[in-house]
């Protein structure tokens, strides 16, 4: 087909370094717009230049979008003894990025010979959809003439649209610009451009044609049928989780046709990070692990992208490397063990910032149910033979032959000399390592509702539901169980936060207990006291009214509400329902009150106890006031006239003996004079019998004084009899009347 027409590359001097670098003019603008609904994967090599011995470089040069790159070189003996930074510009900012380090400690392949043609390469980097880059190779000493390997040139990998999600997104389907001049696009069979000084460079992409189908459906990958080099799936004792088959992030199988290579089992897992920027969105996790495989297969010619699995931050779990989940597939991810070992590589760099607790748990449910399948612990060790003599990150060295002792899910630092799968995720392993393997972590039952807590004991009327809490995800959890009176009486899903019973009579004790996917059970929790309460609280004394001392008025008697509440168990409280509302402690027994004279009130009252138990005594009262003048009079008595007496009026005598008698049938009885610091004494009997001495006298002047009171267990006719004393120098006894309440 016919080719866009581009603008050739030149070669320019940089004064001053001597180094020759090559850059490129802006493309021509698309005419056509060619919107299609799928884009195939493209990779596209610019060679680096330059005549210093230990530096190579490419100048900003625009291109097409590509969203990972890397930098490779020719042959996989030799190592990038230097530092490769690139910098890109974002194709929906036209910003440039600040420079990039590349991770170039990159394991080497174990298999030279995987695929012919195999190039030494840095890790690849996401760096989202972009249209320019920027690269500079140094060597670590900057001079050495011969220490940078030869071919060196960045791979600019184009994820393209694969996936029935992506196709929501129309793309572009144009070729990077940079090097194509007009002519005939000549496909390569290595799927790879090559651009260098040459005026007419091929451009060829690895992609299925452009005729493939538009949409790639999820199924399931196959697994194969055993053969004599297929081994046979084992079950795992742990469930597996969702996983997205490859045709489910879009993998071209044609880029990697060969077959399969199988282990024999799966001792251990290797964890990974991809690098890259961590602001990748999880709907793009299918065209990073596109543009990681297009890397692997097509720069670095494996025979398939390295990892057995790879999660994104969001927690989802991707198929890596071809040949079954559930079979023990040779990877390329840890150099010198991957013969006996599974790889999962988490997408984003965790060197600074760990990795998210979504991606965590994917971890370590698919170690667990790797290692599961050969009935391994994921918190055991392990000894791997090393297939490399090399040293890891921490610099312990390894002999080929040799076994050495590894946790049965390691670090990629662990076994190779790279700083893989960063610092901070790393340092998560003992967590990820906890939660394959069990038991459930952090188990605490966080509350009771049913049920109220009073002291160390928790009250209810018997149901009751516990809530509870743990550290462990609920996807690596079995089951829940709550013990009453250490038997299991309820069991609840892993993914459950509480669960029901109903307790009978008496004293128990509550607690929860989980049951890891690996079996492992967690000790139960510290159990709580809960008892069972059932019977009402009692009024061991119904609530009553007394008069009290105090100023008395038509509207406003001064009355004491006592009362005696019990419970079998725990009383909570008191309340006071009618004529007015008020709550009182459970050891709280009288309540000072105002009640209306003449009405009869209805003096309700509710107890409850901790349980929720309630019992209510409701019982009437009236307050009765008796003039002076319904009295029975003995002596000389003076009537007096005021608003300040009850009923507008009273009686006074300073005549000795002078009495007033009233009769009447209640419980409860108080005086009510009128007192001035020239007021006199008065004698009170009860019933014929003198019961005190009364003495009115008062600094200040008070009218309406219930100045003497006193209360019966019941109701009954009595007689209160007031009798002047004519006390010398203030012999006036001014009287208002009698209360009673009936």
């Amino acid at each position: 087909m016919k080719r866009r027409a581009w603008l050739t590359l030149g070669a320019v001097v940089l004064g001053g370094g001597g180094i020759a670098t090559y850059a490129v003019a802006s493309p021509s603008a698309d005419a056509a717009g060619d919107v299609q609904p799928k884009r195939p994967v493209k990779v596209y090599d610019l060679a680096l230049k330059g005549t210093a011995a230990g530096k190579r470089e490419l100048p900003r040069t625009e291109t097409r979008q590509f969203s990972l790159l890397g930098v490779s070189w020719t042959g996989t003996a030799k190592q990038l003894e230097g530092r490769a930074q690139v910098r890109t510009r974002g194709s929906e900012t036209g910003e440039w990025t600040a420079w990039q380090d590349l991770e170039t400690t990159i394991d080497p392949p174990e298999d030279l010979d995987e695929r012919s043609g195999a190039r030494g390469a840095s890790e690849p980097l996401w760096v989202g959809p972009s249209d320019g880059v920027q690269v500079q190779v140094v060597h670590e000493d900057g001079t050495t003439s011969a220490g940078l390997p030869k071919g060196l040139e960045v791979n600019l990998v184009d994820p393209g649209i694969a996936t029935a999600a992506e196709q929501r997104d129309t793309g572009d389907d144009t070729d990077p610009a940079a090097f194509a001049v007009g002519g005939t696009e000549t496909p390569a069979p290595t799927g790879s451009e090559s651009t260098s000084a040459s005026p007419t460079p091929t451009d060829t992409a690895t992609s299925a044609s452009p005729s493939a189908p538009a949409t790639v459906s999820p199924t399931a990958t196959p697994t194969p049928t055993p053969t004599a080099t297929t081994p046979t799936a084992p079950p795992s004792t742990v469930p597996e989780p969702t996983i997205v088959p490859r045709s489910g992030w879009g993998a071209d199988e044609s880029l990697s046709p060969n077959p399969s290579e199988y282990n024999a089992d799966v001792k251990a897992v290797f964890v990974h990070h991809t690098a890259g920027s961590n602001d990748y969105s999880c709907e793009e996790s299918a065209s990073i692990i596109r543009g990681i495989y297009a890397y692997h297969t097509q720069t670095e010619k494996w025979n398939d992208i390295g990892y057995n699995f790879l999660v994104d931050k969001c927690g989802t779990v991707f198929e890596g490397r071809k040949g079954g989940v559930d079979l023990p597939v040779l990877g390329a991810h840890t150099y010198g063990w991957n013969r006996e070992s599974a790889g999962i590589a988490v997408l984003g760099d965790y060197t600074a910032a760990g990795a998210s607790n979504a991606a965590l748990t994917s971890v370590a449910r698919i170690a667990a149910w790797k290692l599961g399948q050969y009935g391994v612990a994921p918190d055991s060790t392990v000894q791997l033979n090393a297939g490399a003599t090399q040293k890891n990150f921490a610099g312990t060295s390894f002999t080929a032959g040799t076994a050495y002792t590894f946790d049965r899910i390691s670090g990629h630092r662990d076994g190779y000399a790279t700083e893989c799968p960063g610092s901070s995720l790393y340092a998560q392993l003992p967590t990820i390592r906890a939660w394959a393997a069990g038991p459930v972590q952090g188990l605490k039952l966080t509350s009771l509702t049913g049920a109220t807590l009073s002291g160390s004991t928790y009250y209810t009327k018997g149901a009751i539901t516990a809530k509870w809490s743990a550290t462990t995800p609920s996807s690596l959890i079995s089951r829940f169980e709550l013990l009453v009176d250490g038997k299991v009486v309820a069991s609840a899903a892993g993914t459950a936060t509480s669960a029901s019973t109903t307790l009978t009579a008496g004293t128990h004790k509550v607690a929860v207990r989980a049951v890891h996917q690996s079996g492992r059970t967690t000790p139960a929790t510290t159990a709580l006291t809960v008892a069972t309460d059932t019977t009402a609280p009692t009024f061991s004394t119904t609530p009553r009214l007394t008069l009290r001392t105090g100023t008395v008025s038509t509207t406003a008697v001064p009355v004491t509400l006592g009362w005696k509440a019990a419970d079998s168990q725990a009383l909570k409280s008191v309340s006071l329902l009618s004529p007015t509302t008020a709550t009182f402690g459970p050891t709280t027994t009288s309540s000072s009150r105002t009640a209306k004279s003449g009405t009869a009130s209805i003096w309700s009252m509710k107890a409850y106890d901790v349980a929720g138990n309630t019992r209510t005594s409701s019982p009437s009262y009236t307050p009765m006031i008796l003039q002076e003048t319904s009295a029975t009079k003995s002596g000389s008595w003076t009537a007096r006239s005021s608003t300040s007496y009850l009923g507008g009026k009273s009686y006074s005598s300073g005549s000795k003996g002078a009495s007033l008698s009233w009769t009447f049938t209640g419980r409860s009885a108080s005086w009510v004079v009128s007192r001035a610091s020239t007021s006199g004494q008065a004698y009170v009997y009860v019933d014929g019998t003198k019961v005190a001495t009364v003495d009115l006298k008062s600094s200040t002047t008070k009218y309406r004084d219930a100045i003497w009171t006193k209360s019966w267990s019941s109701s009954a006719k009595h007689t209160v009899k007031i009798v002047v004393v004519a006390t010398s120098g203030r012999p006036t006894v001014t009287t208002d009347g009698l209360v009673y309440i009936k």
